[in-house]
């Protein structure tokens, strides 16, 4: 069975108001949703609601011994010089560091690899509590701007502002409400291209009298439950009757950006000239028809070619336009003030693969895709004859082509992923034969810096025992090595205190499943050890190894086990790994994440009231979905930003986009698989699954933050009150004891740009409660 309450007594849950009248009819049959008044961040009584579930919380972690300790070790551990990969533009050198504790990364320019580091972006000033954060950068091919984006409080949406590198004056240049975009400068650096969505509505609904078929209680719902709102029509379609209704719209105003829920729809490809207002800005591309589909675009290394890439979902297929900028008589200038769009032309116009440039020759074009190829290959076009594709690189028989970089004029640099570790090679980039393969350790490649034009290449490595190496290979070599340039160091850590071993386990259907184990050495398999088992599953996203200080500290202090399993899903193996973990597979994802559980348990490692699972995001709808069909397996769970209403993601923010990984309610035959996983809706009281056998939900902390536009609070707070109601407030005397708490961030969103600040308290929080679920004992 799973843990035995670590507390003394029951926890006294808030009761959240049921509102038992809204039933939603899916292809006949009826699913009642009795917190959907939680899905309006607005309303006071949500944020009552999350209010008091705060206060519960801390009371929770009060008594977790091992917070302060935690805080102390992880923040000892964190204050260490950290430097990331150097990439040139112009003839000037960038890079980010961070001194230690700094809340976010500095980014910094020299003249060259000896010369003086000047300061050229310290986003630290631009906020008093370090939540304004670099999202994203670009400069100009002269390196005479830069163009950066930036996040307030972790949301999505970014402002992008121009710097002049020279002096640090910012300009006067303000792009508002930019979203999943790239800046890409065209060779003039008159300006550049990037991506944006139309400002959001801000909607408000006075209703004097509402009546319909199933009853909306507050008039918040009509504000937030549907994508679209700027609809009277959208009244009479979900048969409405009424007698006054009064819509206020007002785009982009009295928002705080990052806490809206409506759908991001309309994605336009826009270019910026430097020094002028966004309002005169060129609309690139658009497609009205098409409202989810997103666009991003890149300049050739050449400078004459402009590549657009269309995407509708998060599916790894895309379709390729390319503009011949060079044909502009009057450049993009010739545009302004007009309404047509640029001059694609179709170079792939179905999603049936994934394409990325690497390198042209004029018009000779390299790409890396998956085009039947699902551990991807490099393949060859000219735009003159489109219809003839050659392979440079073909597919791999077992490893993962992730990435191409060309470099050093007619050479590539690939990284390929085999059995979930990286290796490095260079290669011919017109002919594609292996010239050199570049020795690594067990790892990660954190980031390849390299051009064409240039002979030198940095490379960043990461794995579990290494915090960071950054490596310097000049390929004029006749054998190029890989030369350290920086090393990371972390004061009083020792890599020689632990050990890292990989296993394969087998699946509920035979499938060899990838997983890492870190330990402190020599731990006798007794099955005594705290363990912490993380996982995605998503997505096509691999995770690899990576250094973690708060996972050191716990597996150091606390005596804990970490390990990652590499499940369906992912991308560790190619497309085929990821599509046998989506859609009416993604039950492989659970089957495969509870088999690497069992494993800890019968291989000595612990024991299921000492086995803490983790994982965010589609990990937190793992986390979720797995506590729901084993909860006997697990003492303690931590699900952070979890998608958890499989219902009804799809109509908040990018939810639509996570279809072709997830499938959709508005399909009967889709519905079917979501319904049986979804955590929101299959929380069942496991004392009356198994009378037979005591049991009762592992220790449960759902995280969540107030600016997280990606996957929106709603999820994990629908989940919260249903928890809460089905295994504890609705009984008189629950044999559910477990604490289930939700841990609600403030001026934070899906995870990227949190100052250190934040990621060492969250850090600390939650395995301070993982420490006390598990009954861990701290040792110096």
């Amino acid at each position: 069975m799973g843990s035995l309450s670590a507390l003394e007594r029951p926890l006294q849950y808030p009761i959240a108001r049921r509102d038992d009248i809204i039933i939603d009819d899916y292809h006949g049959v009826k699913i009642a949703d009795p917190y959907r008044w939680l899905e309006d961040p607005d309303d006071e009584e949500v944020k009552g609601f999350v209010q008091e579930q705060v206060k519960l919380t801390e009371s929770v972690l009060q008594i977790c011994d091992a917070r302060e300790k935690l805080r102390e070790k992880i923040t000892k551990l964190f204050d260490h010089p950290r430097y990331y990969t150097p990439f040139k533009r112009g003839n000037k050198y960038f890079y980010f560091h961070n001194t230690g504790l700094q809340a976010q990364d500095v980014l910094y320019v020299q003249e060259s690899l000896e010369g003086e580091p000047k300061v050229l972006l310290d986003p630290n000033g631009l906020s008093e509590d370090g939540t304004v954060s670099l999202n994203t950068l670009s400069l100009s091919e002269d390196a005479k701007y830069l163009a950066y984006g930036l996040s307030t409080s972790g949301s999505d949406w970014v402002t992008i502002k121009v710097m002049r590198v020279e002096d640090n004056i910012v300009e006067a240049d303000t792009l508002n409400w930019v979203k999943f975009t790239g800046i890409s400068w065209t060779h003039d650096s008159k300006g550049f291209f990037y991506s944006r969505y139309p400002a959001p509505k801000y909607v408000s609904t006075f209703l004097n009298e509402l009546r319909w078929g199933c009853s909306l209680s507050r008039h918040n719902d009509i504000d937030r439950c549907f994508g679209e709102f700027n609809r009277l029509e959208l009244l009479t379609a979900l048969n409405f009757s009424y007698l006054s209704v009064s819509l206020l719209c007002r785009e982009g105003e009295n928002l705080d950006a990052g806490t809206e829920t409506n759908a991001n729809l309309y994605h336009e490809l826009c270019y910026h000239f430097v020094g002028t207002d966004q309002s005169e800005d060129i609309q690139c591309w658009r497609d009205s028809e098409n409202p989810k589909y997103m666009f991003g675009a890149g300049v050739t290394d050449d400078g004459k070619y402009l590549l657009l890439y269309i995407s509708e979902n998060c599916d790894p297929v895309n379709k390729v336009y390319f503009c011949d900028m060079s044909a502009f008589h009057d450049g993009l200038e010739g545009f302004k003030g007009g309404n047509a769009l640029l001059p694609f032309i179709k170079l792939i116009d179905d999603f049936d693969a994934q394409y990325q440039e690497i390198a042209n020759d004029d018009t000779v074009f390299t790409f890396l895709t998956n085009k039947d190829a699902p551990r991807y290959k490099v393949v060859r076009v000219d735009l003159k004859e489109p219809s003839s594709w050659i392979d440079v690189v073909p597919e791999s028989e077992n490893d993962v082509l992730e990435s191409a970089f060309a470099v050093n004029g007619d050479k590539m640099i690939v990284c390929y992923l085999s059995d979930v570790k990286y290796v490095i090679q260079i290669r011919d980039l017109k002919t594609g034969s292996l010239l050199h393969q570049l020795p690594t350790d067990i790892g990660s490649v954190t980031g390849i810096s390299a051009r064409r034009r240039d002979s030198t290449v940095f490379i960043g490595f990461t794995s579990f025992l290494t915090p960071g190496i950054i490596y310097q290979c000049n390929l004029d070599s006749k054998v190029p090595d890989m030369k350290i340039f920086r090393e990371i160091s972390v004061p009083g850590f020792n890599r020689s205190e632990f050990q890292v071993n990989q296993v394969f386990v087998p699946s509920k259907d035979g499938t060899k499943i990838p997983m890492f184990i870190v330990a402190k050495k020599n731990i006798m398999l007794d099955g005594s050890h705290p363990c912490l088992l993380y996982a995605y599953g998503g997505f096509n996203i691999s995770i690899t190894p990576s250094f973690s200080v708060s996972r050191i500290v716990l597996t150091r202090h606390l005596g804990s086990v970490f390990c990652i399993a590499n499940i369906r899903g992912g991308g560790e193996y190619g497309e085929e790994w990821h599509k046998a973990g989506s859609l009416a597979r993604k039950q492989n994802c659970f089957d495969d994440f509870i088999s690497a559980a069992e494993y800890l348990v019968s291989a000595g490692y612990t024991q299921p009231k000492k086995l803490c699972i983790e994982g965010g995001s589609n990990g937190g709808l793992l986390v979720g979905a797995c506590i729901n069909q084993r909860p006997d397996l697990f003492g303690c769970a931590l699900a952070h930003v979890g998608v958890m209403d499989m219902l009804r993601f799809h109509k908040f923010t990018i939810g639509h986009a996570w279809t072709s990984d997830f499938g959709c309610s508005d399909n009967e035959e889709e519905f079917g698989w979501l319904f049986k996983y979804s955590p929101l809706h299959n929380v069942r009281r496991p004392w009356e699954q198994h009378p037979e056998q005591p049991s009762q939900y592992p220790s449960t902390m759902l995280l969540t933050a107030d600016h997280d536009d990606r996957v929106v609070p709603l999820h994990s707070l629908k989940l919260l009150a249903t928890m809460q109601y089905i295994l504890c407030t609705s009984l008189k005397n629950s044999p559910q004891n477990n604490p289930i708490i939700g841990r609600i961030d403030c001026k934070a969103g899906h995870g990227a740009g949190r100052p250190t600040q934040k990621l060492i308290d969250e850090a600390a929080d939650r395995y301070s409660f993982m420490a006390k679920m598990v009954d861990a004992s701290w040792t110096e």
